[in-house]
């Protein structure tokens, strides 16, 4: 997250880490993470479902 420019996609971060994002699949348990991130107050989620780091 703090190596991007600004809020990002899920499957921003996917490829970032090297994940296949190109299957829904193996990206919504990642979603669940950084939902679980947003919970904690770790990241924050933004209304279009971009991520954020917390300022």
């Amino acid at each position: 997250m703090r190596q991007a420019a600004g809020p990002v996609m899920a499957r921003q971060v996917g490829e970032l880490l090297g994940m296949d994002v190109s299957v829904r699949a193996r990206l919504e348990p990642l979603r669940g993470k950084l939902v679980r991130l947003v919970d904690r107050g770790w990241l924050r989620k933004l209304p279009d479902g971009r991520f954020a780091t917390r300022l």
